[in-house]
């Protein structure tokens, strides 16, 4: 028998299937929506300013989604709610029920905040939704500017308590993967830190692209600066997060322990396209590049904007096989170190490719919905269209068209 031959009977396939990829994907573009809000509302960092809101509301749509490929993993999710009646403290995986919640709540109270004057204007006037804003406006009439003051500090504080909050949420799925002593692919001290890092990079690159294409769609310039501080964070983030994936792969080849053999084979075989030639070449180098080149000072606004949109793009594309190279390439081999199996997702059912598509379309789809009901893109902010004409703004046209 060949010496890579040998599979144990539980490991002949994949437990952990596309939907446990998306999982930390989606809570990915969370964490690092929240953390471009928070870089506005806590460090001022006034050039996102035409992104704050869109941000804010992002991660809030993208975290209302997040447990559905959980629940569509369990098979039977009503039973998800025994992480809430039968608590367990010890569990890893209840604790995830606690943390997710309050980040929930915290999402929703900042920004129920940061849009209570609009939703107050919107209460006061006639239309087929005023019942709903008259809802949302929680019985409150009226906003002076000692209360827009007050409001303003407590989404401050909201955003400061959120930025560990965000690195809780996602460093926890990380931890997850890192306390399986079993699988040498996945216990290793950075791989919290990767996770995390990794997702600021997905919820940048994410907002780039939505911004851009919200700006088209409106016939709306892009804000140069916006863009230009955008495609700087996505670069600094990216460096740190490529570099971080590189450490743990040069770690554990300088070591060479037992387990080696098996990992060296699965990143340069099995795992070829996927992290060789997707994550690292298409995915990493070719967006290092690119940002590295929108970043100059001198180049043309409408330029630039295509550099860091076509980056962003990569950049997404890199996340999520990093997402696939971890999740499901840690269990194509087997604990034996002496065999490999193969994962094949199926094309139906709760764990298929097309239950897959709808997950990750349906954050849009609410994100849609609460940019058509909630003013995302102040009229203060449309600026002008390429053609020097200011686009007129009022009504629905205020919440911005996905």
């Amino acid at each position: 028998m060949d010496e890579l031959t040998y599979i144990f009977p539980n490991d002949t396939h994949p437990w952990w299937s596309i939907m446990i990829v998306l999982y930390p994907y989606i809570t990915g573009l969370v964490a690092g929506a929240f953390v471009v809000s928070a870089l506005y509302h806590v460090w001022e960092v006034k050039a996102l300013k035409p992104v704050a809101r869109l941000a804010l509301v992002t991660a809030l749509c993208f975290c209302a989604c997040a447990t559905m490929p959980l629940l569509l993993h369990l098979h039977h999710p009503e039973r998800a709610f025994n992480i809430m009646i039968t608590p367990n403290t010890n569990s890893a995986m209840a604790g995830f029920g606690f943390i997710y919640n309050v980040y929930l709540l915290l999402l929703i109270v900042e920004v129920w905040l940061e849009f209570r004057p609009d939703i107050i204007g919107l209460a006061g006037k006639p239309g087929r939704l005023q019942w709903l804003y008259k809802t949302l406006a929680l019985g409150d009439g009226e906003v002076t500017e000692q209360s827009r003051v007050y409001d303003e500090k407590v989404i401050g504080w909201l955003a400061l308590i959120g930025i560990p909050a965000a690195c809780i949420l996602h460093g926890y799925v990380g931890f997850l993967f890192g306390a399986v002593k079993a699988n040498p692919w996945w216990s290793t001290a950075l791989m919290p830190v990767v996770f995390l890092i990794s997702a600021v990079v997905s919820g940048i690159a994410a907002l780039i692209l939505l911004y851009v294409f919200i700006c088209w769609r409106r016939g709306i310039s892009c804000d140069a600066e916006c863009i230009k501080s955008m495609s700087r964070y996505l670069w600094i983030s990216l460096t740190v997060a490529v570099t971080l994936e590189l450490l743990e792969v040069i770690h554990m080849a300088y070591e060479g322990g037992s387990e080696w053999h098996v990992i060296q084979i699965l990143l340069t075989e099995k795992l070829k396209f996927s992290y060789i030639q997707l994550q690292l070449l298409i995915g990493s180098l070719i967006p290092f590049l690119l940002l590295l080149l929108a970043m100059s000072p001198k180049l043309y606004d409408g330029f630039r904007t295509f550099l860091s949109s076509v980056a962003a793009m990569l950049v997404l594309v890199q996340v999520f096989a990093m997402r696939w190279n971890v999740v499901i390439g840690g269990q194509l081999f087997s604990r034996s170190f002496r065999g490999f199996t193969e994962y094949h997702p199926s094309l139906y059912g709760p764990e298929g490719l097309i239950a897959a598509v709808c997950v990750m379309i349906a954050p849009f789809v609410v994100l849609y919905i609460a940019c058509q009901l909630l003013p995302v893109w102040p009229q203060s902010e449309l600026t002008t269209t390429d053609d020097g004409d200011a686009p007129a703004a009022n009504g629905s046209d205020a919440a911005m068209a996905v």
